[in-house]
């Protein structure tokens, strides 16, 4: 049986490349082709797609804001964008919309062909420049973290760090020059943000999590 493609494509030449590939390629079937999303979810329903190729630049309902609409609709079809450009922002929009794989248009049309078995399969195929993205995106997001754990001010960070050695309060007091009732107010603020109730939790979750 083969995999029933649906295209939404702009592009005229492109789309009827696409559908070219597809009904010249064995395993693989054009379910329709439409050049804009203003009806997607009529065209999806009409055409009863296994995988939905997406423009992200799309007149009227661009391409992210049609995968919103599908996903709601059918929430385990497999949507796969393509588009010229690798831009970071419309990587995370296509993705947090539900999108499952992202492929840049020049990719071979081999590749491309993988890619929709790929996901037909229940993969979540990327070029290789859109997954580099995508991990260097997490590691942003992890360093920001490690960064600025729980918004820990930076008097509060020396407390918690005081207490991680060991520190008593009055000792904390003494060598921040600061009044006891001082150290216990931000002692409080620090158990709020991290969210525990004890020196000692405070103090392993601060060297768990290398918060200071």
């Amino acid at each position: 049986m083969s995999i029933r493609v649906t295209i939404f494509e702009d592009n005229p030449t492109r789309r009827d490349g696409l559908k070219l590939l597809l009904d010249n390629s064995p395993g693989f079937e054009c379910a329709g082709v439409f050049e804009n999303c203003n009806h997607v979810l009529d065209d999806v329903l009409n055409s009863q797609p296994d995988v939905i190729l997406m423009d992200i630049e799309m007149p009227g309902i661009n391409g992210i804001e049609a995968v919103k609409r599908i996903k709601e609709e059918y929430p385990v079809m497999p949507v796969m964008m393509q588009t010229v450009f690798d831009h970071d922002e419309k990587v995370f929009q296509s993705i947090l919309a539900g999108a499952t794989g992202y492929m840049l248009k020049k990719t071979p049309p081999v590749k491309l062909l993988e890619a929709i078995q790929e996901i037909y399969d229940g993969g979540a195929p990327m070029t290789p420049e859109i997954a580099l993205k995508v991990l260097q995106f997490f590691k942003q997001k992890e360093a920001l973290k490690t960064e600025l754990p729980y918004l820990l001010t930076d008097k509060e960070k020396e407390i918690l760090s005081c207490l991680v050695d060991g520190m008593s309060y009055k000792m904390v007091a003494d060598k921040m020059d600061i009044s006891y009732h001082t150290v216990n107010f931000h002692i409080r603020n620090i158990y709020q943000k991290l969210h525990v109730h004890s020196v000692s939790e405070a103090v392993a979750k601060a060297i768990k999590e290398k918060i200071v």
